[in-house]
């Protein structure tokens, strides 16, 4: 950590910025890293993206005057640095922790965040909001969003792209090239952008052009402003496209995104031009740190690590439920030909790093384009392959519209593995994946299935290729496995749950991991003189109606147990199941109130949510006490 006496510890950041020269701002720059990796390897989080911003971050904050002028960072991966100079640097030792620091920027944390954001692609939209907000009030203050070349990839900053070009908006796009995503980058603008990198033909002739004929007497500013259109033609000759140009875009760039000179000179000239400009800053992910730089995608996101070697501290002793997904899938392809998969931008994230070394034409990452994805994934199942789309919870929200128009409405056998379903933990209430069982569910044709452990996993994913005829969604959560013997994979009866125990005074029905609290939890209540049967209910929809009528009738009261929010749940499903047949018990639902969950660890966010042991065993004392009570009266 930064020590007392530092540099910056004398700076009142980020105004001193401006009262700098280069060599203090690298000093500055320096010991921004310093903390950084300290903190990172301390608590975990999002290393390498942030690393390489350093310098841009310093450069914004030298140019600007934030919080006046505005400056939107997309995702938020890349926002350590500003967060650092932005008031936040006594507080940043609690990144990710509960009650600290938010991952994220987070307007609720900081005037210097003027939008908040924790998924991709977004930050052009927030940015030319904001301008346009500015220019309905009369207010003069600049607008700049900072988009990393991988969230370019998403089709909603080419919407954003083209409306600001279209309405010519004022305001600067800082496009942070650093040729990579979480993994490596995908896709024809990524080419595009390359060939920007690593030709400057272009930038030399325009200026030796310029030089020569502004050298001619008395008409030598005619001549460049007459052959404006043969420079054009020149530059579409050697940099082929100009796609920003071509949208409206004023182009500068590209620059060296870790000189502070460079990056001032071109904010500086960004800022003399009207309409939209694009700064083109080309930078490296996990700058200054060898090994981040070394394994940019490693550092992507990583938990506490050594900082000597970068190993993380705690190695794996068990599989998560990602390695899980990712084995079973190998063994379901290496039998059918048929089975793709596709992943946005997550090869690693979701377990399919493996699949897309041995099976390169059956995988395709698409970028950060989830609602491409799902249609996609909608049309090789309509053509006869068996497609899956691995993707975190969090973000497959961003393709509702294509899983219920494209996929559900035409009933097409896509396979939905809904990875970080439930809490995530350190990357709060951005990343939650709390939603899925409610919008998921509401959806005719869909099937829904939350194993309770990986064993469930491989035979539910197995099932879904062998039996299902429709779409399914998988749910399973950002955890390690129980360490269980894999069997070898089996079908599960469609739409049937499972009895884990017997019981007659209470009925506890969970889905997906929180099944195993409940097994525990039918244990103590069992010494508390209480006999609580489990359903294990394996699939949220559809219910196994005969299982669950049966028991709840011998109990009297039902306790549901889900990580997802109660609204429109799974315990909303069993609610209305009720109604349906005239079931009139007490029944109480746990789950995750009407709020947004806030970061901390999976274990933490549990028990703040009521979904560990504890909470459930008070739950169903609770509702034991209501059945009592009932009863007597």
């Amino acid at each position: 950590m930064i020590c007392m006496g530092s540099f910056v510890d004398g700076l009142k950041l980020p105004d001193d910025l401006k009262n700098l020269d280069n060599k203090q701002l690298a000093i500055v720059a320096a010991e921004i890293r310093e903390y950084m990796i300290q903190t990172v390897a301390d608590n975990g989080g999002h290393l390498a993206a942030g690393l390489g911003v350093v310098e841009l971050a310093i450069a914004l904050h030298s140019n600007y005057n934030s919080p006046f002028d505005k400056i939107v960072w997309d995702v938020g991966h890349q926002s350590y640095p500003h967060k650092l100079l932005t008031g936040r640097w006594k507080q940043f030792n609690t990144l990710r922790q509960r009650d600290g620091l938010c991952g994220f920027p987070k307007p609720s944390e900081s005037l210097h965040d003027p939008f908040a954001t924790g998924h991709s692609s977004t930050s052009i939209s927030a940015a030319l909001g904001l301008a346009k907000a500015r220019d309905h009030l009369g207010e003069n203050h600049k607008v700049i969003a900072v988009i990393g070349d991988g969230a370019l990839t998403g089709g909603m900053s080419f919407e954003a792209l083209n409306h600001a070009g279209h309405i010519k908006a004022n305001l600067t796009v800082i496009l942070n090239d650093n040729k990579m995503s979480i993994g490596s980058n995908v896709g024809s603008m990524s080419a595009y952008l390359g060939r920007i990198r690593s030709d400057p033909k272009y930038s030399r002739l325009k200026k030796d052009y310029e030089h020569f004929v502004s050298r001619v007497p008395l008409i030598g500013k005619k001549l460049i402003d007459s052959t404006e259109k043969i420079k054009g033609g020149l530059k579409y000759l050697i940099v082929p496209g100009m796609i920003f140009e071509e949208l409206g875009f004023t182009y500068l760039g590209p620059v060296d995104g870790h000189n502070i000179g460079s990056i001032l000179n071109i904010l500086k000239q960004a800022d003399k031009i009207t309409g939209p400009v694009l700064v083109h800053i080309v930078t490296e992910k996990g700058k200054g740190y060898q090994y981040a730089e070394n394994a940019p995608e490693v550092f992507h996101g990583i938990g506490p690590f050594d900082l000597s070697n970068g190993l993380p501290l705690k190695k794996k002793k068990m599989p998560t439920y990602t390695d899980v997904f990712g084995n079973a899938l190998l063994g379901i392809a290496r039998k059918n030909e048929k089975v793709v998969a596709i992943t946005a931008a997550m090869t690693a994230g979701t377990g399919l790093k493996k699949f897309s070394k041995e099976f390169p034409d059956r995988f395709y990452d698409v970028g950060i384009a989830e609602q491409h994805g799902v249609t996609m994934a909608a049309a090789l199942a309509a053509g006869g392959m068996r497609p899956v789309f691995a993707v975190y919870s969090t973000f497959l929200q961003r393709a509702y519209d294509q899983v219920l128009h494209d996929v559900c409405m035409q009933n097409l056998p896509v396979v939905f593995a809904v990875d970080r379903a439930g809490i995530v933990g350190e990357d709060g209430e951005t990343h939650q994946g709390l939603f899925d069982l409610t919008y998921l569910r509401s959806i005719p044709n869909m099937t829904v299935m939350a194993p309770s452990n990986e064993d469930e996993l491989q035979h539910m994913l197995f099932s879904a290729f062998s039996q299902e005829e429709g779409p399914v969604a998988i749910r399973y959560p950002r955890d390690k496995a129980k360490g269980l013997e894999l069997m070898e994979p089996a079908l599960i009866p469609h739409g049937r749950g499972i009895l884990l125990n017997k019981g007659e005074d209470l009925l506890i029905i969970a889905a997906g991991t929180v099944v195993n609290f409940a097994v525990d939890v039918a244990e103590k209540l069992f010494w508390q003189g209480i006999k609580a049967a489990v359903i294990n209910a394996r699939f949220v929809k559809p219910l196994d109606e005969e299982l669950i009528l049966n028991w709840a009738r011998k109990c009297g009261c039902v306790l549901t147990v889900e990580e997802n929010v109660l609204t429109g749940g799974f315990g909303s499903g069993v609610l209305e199941l009720f109604e349906k047949k005239g079931i009139t018990i007490p029944v109480k639902r746990l789950g995750v109130d009407d709020c947004f969950i806030p970061h901390g660890t999976r274990a933490q966010m549990l028990e703040y949510c009521g979904l560990d042991t504890e909470g459930i065993y008070n739950a169903a004392l609770v509702l034991a006490d209501i059945k009592a009570v009932r009863e007597i009266t």
